[in-house]
This record gives C-alpha cells, structure tokens and sequence, in this order.
C-alpha cells in the first residue's frame, strides 16, 4: 500500500504544470508588483492586497478594515457609488473584496485585454477614495447585520470569538475581524477617513497579477497607473508579544443552540516564529493525520469508530503574520457529552506525543499534498492568492516553491517533538458551548446591496 501511495505522489508532482517565471518589480514610490504568467486562456487576476487588518487595529475602532472594505465600493471623484463593480461586470469580469486578520484584498478576475481598466479603477480609489456620511450610515448598518449573521445569531461564531478573546492575553489576534458591535455602533466617518489615510497607499500595497500576460507591459500598467500616487507614512504598530501562558484556560458559553459544541486550540508558532523551520511543517503534518479525509483518525475514530461525535476535526495554518493555533472541534453524536468528546480528543493528542506516527499516515498527508497543488494550480485566482497572502504577512512568496519539500522532509520523530513541545495543558484553551432553549426572534431584516462586499 504504502508503494501505491509513494507511485501517486510522484505521479501527482509530474501532474504539476511546469512553473512559470514570475516576476517581481517595485515602483519608485514603494509599491511591489509581482507576476505569474499563465498563458492557458486569455484571462487575468488581479488583486491589490493591503498591509493592514483585524491585528493591526486598536481598542475603540475594532473593525475597522472590514468597514471600510465595504466603503471602498462608495465611489471616488470620477467614480461613483457602485460604479466600480457596474464597470467591471460591464466589461464580462467579476470583482470582490476580503477582509482577514492580516491583510485586505480587492480583486478582479477579466478578460486579459481589460486589465488595464482594472488597474485604473484599482489606482484610483487608493488614494482618492469619496467618504459620504450618508453612505457610511447606510454601510455601517450592512456591516452591523453582518456581525449579527456570523456572530450573534450562530452559537458557534459566538463561541469562536469568545475563545478568541480569553485565549490571546495580548496578541492582537483577540480582535474579531469583523469588530466589536459596541466600537461599530461608536464608529464615525473622521475613523475611517484616517484608516485610509494611513493605510492606503502605494508602499503599503502589493499588487499581483496572474494570467495571460506579459510581466513588463503589467509594469508598464501598473507604473502608469499607480506610480503617479504619493508614499504614505505607514509606519506600522507594533505587535505586542503574546505571554507564555501558565496554564489551562477554560470558557463556556451558553447561548441559545440546537447543540452542544467543543473548541480546543493550543498555541504554536507559524512560519517565520518558529525555533526550528520544520516546526511548523510538522505541525501541519500532525493536523493532517488527526484530520485529512474519511481516512484520517478523528473520522476513523471519534465519528465511524467509536460513534462519539457527529463530527470532529482539526486544523492548523501554516502561514500567519504571528504566531497562532491548532485547533480541534466536535459536536457529540445524540446521546454522548461534551464531556466525552474532549476526553476523546485529548486522547488522541496525547497519544500523539507518546507514539510515532506511521509511515503511511506521513505519505498520505504529502500525497494529499501534492493533489491539493495540483488542483490549486488550475486556478488564477488561488495562484495570486498564496503569493499575495504570504507577501503581505511579511513572508517571501519564494517559499512557495519549497513547500513539497519541506513537508516530505517531514519525520515521525519530529511529529512527535511537536505534540510534546506544543499540545500540552499548559498551553490549551478549551472553549465549550452550553446549549440554551431556542428562542424564536425574528428581527428585520436590513436591506443591503453591501453585503455581498467584505469577509
């Protein structure tokens, strides 16, 4: 079995399109602009990303970013309100926007010949963006029923961002992306006004274009129509260091819910904070084993085997501006208990630390892998995605081409230095949803033509 999975895996990396040459310029007031030429079909991505999100906002303007994502669709002094998604639909292209915790994007996926309009609309609101307060009343309001939607009205988005906030005594990762609805209902048109005035300008932004093009007519473009911009002062706020934490930290939240819920997360260090660089390599390999397909042990175990949880999962990113979590999560099956749930979970992490993994869990996480960069290099949009993401959170998206093998190189001893290292009570936030008898409150609903802007 285990030569049927290592034959995939070299099938699927010859399955891989040849790579093409990207290039990578800078625009003498700062601005990166990087390409991918694919010249498969006559479309092209682009995307501005941002340097600035849920992390980099203080207390009082929680939010923020995400509100003023949405007011960038507002218009400009040559483009008016809605007039920027109107053009590019008109033109057979789609647009859109997300806000994370580390960065805000907007982008537009077109026909090739219609790039350079992108381009123009994208350089136009960067710096001359037109912030109406009657506008904003109206946007802050979308914003508002988009925090209750994800968060107020869904017992697991309620228990996400309570977890958030106790798990992180000072990392800016306690923020909720979306705000606080205390700061959103204080938030005024001048807050946005210097957000964007910090923020938004040339060097704070990356410019990534992937498609059917040719890198220095992109340059050609993007000089003609971003280089004209002035520099801002973006000088960026300092992250404050997240403590050691001294022991298990526990929350429970009851809210009106149809079901109980468990959320586990252990702090771990990310690409770029790590002691050794194949930490968090092993710890993605170690997510993967718990939760990776029907095959991987919760599945097997927790949910087919034993029956204890309806579902169960994990998961681990691998690139973040600071360091971050492994999280687990399950549901119990009717008839079992939270209770069993995070024994069987901590069960499964500790024997996670006392046995080595085996060689045919390791291939099958690289083999799935390698499948997954298949797949991902089919679309333009996932291709600007990961060099966008990784450029904006301070990394080089060079790494990029080192991610197989760093995952291959990837050993069961190391797996387990991990698990032992990092998923101990020490460092555990345990986070379980108590279920209140449903409440039937139908609110009004805010009409929007917003909403479909922002994440």
């Amino acid at each position: 079995m285990l030569c049927v999975r290592t034959c995939l895996a070299v099938l699927l990396l010859a399955a891989l399109p040849a790579v093409a040459e990207i290039s990578e310029f800078r625009l003498e007031n700062g601005m990166k602009i990087i390409v991918k030429p694919d010249h498969r079909a006559p479309v092209a991505v682009s995307q501005v990303w941002y340097r600035v999100g849920a992390s980099y906002e203080p207390d009082g303007i929680t939010g923020i970013s995400h509100a003023l994502e949405h007011m960038m669709f507002k218009g400009t002094k040559d483009v008016g309100p809605g007039e920027f998604s109107k053009t590019i639909s008109a033109l057979g292209g789609t647009e859109n926007a997300f806000t994370g915790r580390d960065y805000t994007a907007y982008f537009e996926t077109l026909a090739v010949e219609h790039l350079d309009k992108a381009l123009e609309l994208e350089a136009d609101r960067m710096r001359n963006l037109l912030l109406d307060e009657a506008e904003f009343a109206k946007e802050i309001e979308v914003v508002k029923e988009e925090r209750r939607l994800r968060t107020e009205d869904k017992p697991s988005g309620k228990v996400y961002e309570q977890f958030n906030a106790v798990a992180w005594r000072a990392s800016p990762y306690q923020t909720p992306t979306i705000g606080w609805m205390n700061d959103l209902e204080q938030m005024a048109l001048e807050d946005l006004a210097d957000w964007y005035r910090r923020w938004y300008a040339p060097n704070n932004a990356i410019l990534v274009v992937v498609g059917d093009v040719q890198p220095e007519a992109v340059l050609e473009m993007a000089n003609r129509h971003f280089g004209p911009l002035p520099a801002g002062d973006t000088r960026g706020q300092k992250a404050p260091a997240e403590p050691p934490q001294r022991g298990e930290t526990r929350v429970e939240v009851k809210v009106p819910a149809r079901q109980p819920y468990l959320l586990m997360g252990y702090k771990t260090p990310v690409v770029g904070h790590a002691e050794e660089p194949w930490e968090p390599h092993a710890l993605f390999v170690l997510s993967s084993v718990l939760d990776g397909g029907n095959s991987a042990r919760l599945a097997r175990e927790l949910v087919r085997g034993k029956g204890i949880a309806a579902s169960a999962g994990a998961d681990y990113d691998t690139y973040s501006r600071l360091p971050g979590m492994l999280l687990l999560d399950g549901t119990p099956r009717d008839g079992r208990s939270i209770a069993e749930v995070e024994a069987a979970l901590r069960e499964a992490v500790a024997r996670l630390r006392t046995e080595l993994i085996d060689e045919a869990e390791l291939q099958r996480v690289v083999t799935k892998a390698i499948a997954s960069k298949v797949f991902q290099a089919d679309s333009l949009f996932a291709q600007a995605m990961e060099i966008g993401m990784l450029e904006t959170i301070g990394l080089d998206w060079r790494l990029l081409e080192g991610e197989i093998e760093a995952l291959k190189a990837v050993t069961p001893e190391q797996v387990r230095t991990v698990a032992q290292r990092y998923l101990v009570d020490e460092n555990l936030t345990v986070a379980t949803l108590t279920p209140l008898p449903m409440e039937q409150q139908a609110r009004p609903a805010v009409a929007a033509d917003g909403g479909r802007h922002g994440s």
